[in-house]
């Protein structure tokens, strides 16, 4: 497995050129770049501009894993869910273009007024969709299990059961929702061979079951990114070489 950072929260203001100097001084692999931060890596660069990110990324020893977007896809509104399918559509397009490997979207809610089973099966569809999409330009959808109601495992299966595409895979998000229903074991099970992505809170947090997370992933035959989405910091690469030195302890346990 390799070690990456989410750019949400702690590098929210870096630039690029900071965040692949900060992962190669904290011994980070890779990257996700988190739409909205300072690095600017969104849908309005020119074609330029683009390859300047793709470039500065490849000359560097910092892998940009993926785009981490905010969109999603359990509106009741069909003309907002279209324009969100298309809207994720361009930045799968971007994440082609800047030299990432797969973009991360999520569910964020059940609306009250629909039936479970139709929202999870609305969000399975666009995934389908988008899947396709992704596809055609070398690009993984990410799920992050993520959102009211949407981010306990179960309904992530269901909804990655509907999309049934191999371009489509879930972000484990390491939430305290995951230790629901019948427990860890069970519910890291559900997502097994599924999990293409992996975000982890601070390892410090002894209410979640961090070893058998990397347990099961080893177990699993999983060799991605585990991500680090820890918060701000006025030391942050001393942060990233602490969090580095608990991520390779753990593993050493497994």
């Amino acid at each position: 497995m390799k070690l990456g950072l989410v750019t949400y929260n702690l590098a929210k203001d870096w630039d690029v050129e900071t965040l692949i100097k900060n992962c190669e001084a904290g011994g980070f692999d890779g990257a996700e770049l988190r739409t909205t931060h300072a690095h600017r890596v969104e849908v309005g660069l020119s074609p330029a501009e683009r390859a300047e990110v793709r470039k500065r990324f490849t000359d560097s020893r910092v892998q940009l894993y993926g785009l981490g977007s905010a969109f999603d896809y359990h509106t009741p509104d069909a003309a907002k869910l279209r324009r969100d399918i298309e809207a994720t559509k361009e930045y799968i397009v971007l994440a082609h273009d800047v030299g990432a490997s797969g973009v991360k979207v999520r569910p964020n809610g059940l609306p009250k007024e629909v039936p479970v089973e139709k929202t999870l099966e609305q969000i399975g569809l666009a995934l389908r969709e988008l899947g396709k999409f992704g596809a055609e330009h070398g690009q993984m959808i990410r799920l992050e299990v993520h959102g009211s109601g949407t981010s306990l495992v179960p309904h992530v299966r269901r909804i990655l059961d509907v999309a049934d595409h191999k371009n489509v895979g879930a972000c484990w998000n390491s939430n305290q929702t995951d230790l629901e229903g019948d427990g860890f074991d069970h519910n890291l099970g559900l997502l097994k061979g599924r999990i293409v992505e992996v975000h982890m809170r601070d390892l410090y947090l002894e209410e979640y079951p961090w070893r058998r997370l990397l347990t099961g992933l080893v177990a699993s035959g999983y060799t991605g990114f585990c991500l680090a989405e820890i918060p701000e910091s006025r030391d942050p690469v001393r942060v990233m070489r602490y969090f580095r030195g608990l991520w390779l302890a753990y593993q050493g346990l497994v």
